[in-house]
Formats: C-alpha cells, sequence, structure tokens
C-alpha cells in the first residue's frame, strides 16, 4: 500500500538524488494523456513543496500545452537498481518559456545560470502530494550512460534555426493545443 504526504522530505530526495530518469505525465481532460522520460541532470527540488525541470527542444511540447489548459502534473520516479521504490509528485505546474523574467531567475536560482544548448523552458510544479510504493513490479537495469544526439542536434543549429523548429513543432499539442512557448503562436 502507498504512502502519502504532503511534502518532499529528506528521505524523498535522497532517493531523487540516487536516480537517473524520471518520468512526467498530463493531460486535459478532452486530449490523449502525455507520458514523457527525461534525465534527472535537469531536475531541480527548490523545497519541500516545489520542484523544477529543464527542459529541451524535443519533437513535441505536449506537457506545456497539458499545463497551459488543465495545470496538471505527475512526476514519478522509480528504482531500477538497488531496493524496489516508486515516488510520486502531484500537483499543479506551470511552464516558464525560456527567456522570461521568471525563466532566466529560476536558471539563476536552480541552475547556475546555464541553460544548455536547445533549452526552451523550466517546469516548475508545485507539489501538493508525494506518494510511495513498493515498486516491486520494477524491473532492474544498469546505468550505462546519458545519451548526447539532442545535445549533438541542438550544437547543429543556430538560434534562428532552434526558433523556426520550435514554432513549428513546439507551439501546439497533437490535440492542437498552444503550448505557450510563443506568444504569437
Amino acid at each position: 500500500m502507498g504512502k502519502q504526504f504532503d511534502r518532499i522530505d529528506e528521505n524523498h530526495r535522497a532517493f531523487i538524488a540516487r536516480q537517473r530518469i524520471f518520468f512526467t505525465a498530463s493531460a486535459t481532460a478532452d486530449a490523449r494523456v502525455n507520458v514523457s522520460p527525461r534525465s534527472t541532470e535537469a531536475f531541480r527540488i527548490l523545497g519541500p513543496n516545489a520542484c523544477a525541470y529543464l527542459d529541451r527542444t524535443g519533437s513535441g511540447n505536449e506537457t506545456a500545452a497539458h499545463l497551459l489548459a488543465d495545470g496538471r502534473l505527475t512526476v514519478m520516479f522509480c528504482a531500477f537498481e538497488g531496493a524496489p521504490r516508486i515516488l510520486r509528485l502531484y500537483g499543479r505546474a506551470q511552464m516558464l518559456p525560456r527567456g522570461s523574467a521568471p525563466y532566466d531567475a529560476l536558471l539563476a536560482e536552480a541552475f547556475g545560470g546555464t541553460a544548455p544548448r536547445g533549452a526552451r523552458q523550466i517546469l516548475r510544479l508545485a507539489v501538493d502530494l508525494v506518494q510511495t510504493s513498493c515498486g516491486y513490479g520494477v524491473p532492474l537495469f544498469d546505468y550505462v550512460g546519458e545519451r548526447d544526439g539532442l545535445e549533438r542536434w541542438a550544437e547543429t543549429k543556430t538560434d534562428a534555426e532552434l526558433e523556426a523548429y520550435q514554432r513549428q513543432k513546439n507551439s501546439r499539442s497533437l490535440d492542437g493545443l498552444p503550448t505557450g512557448l510563443f506568444e504569437d503562436a
């Protein structure tokens, strides 16, 4: 049976710090459910009820569209090595587009002021529930390393090319919802 908490405690922080991957889940009432994997290199705990992750350009931007329309976000970590465990962070999130004042402030505060090439937004989650569960059904895996394909792809693009790609691929969701990445989209 899962246990529920009203904040991220030190045990949760330690568990999150040992993980290499997390998953985000978002949806609206009328849109497809989106689940995305992310590297924990981009994840930061901001306090007992807040966390954020630095998001890079991808082939879609479903999470941002869902947050703009609905606001709900779930972040899940699960142990692929060591003792089994699943930890979920539930709450409401907002997307901070690259270049906005809130993005710049959080980038400086939590990410050392430096974003990787192709960064498009930071997603900030106000955590209202933390849930842990056993994780007995999660298989064991060995961590090999981070992939560098996204970084290599972004390095080959100019700023104008990155923006053009984002406008084409990241301005609307699969269901046609706006993502908020560009004010004029």
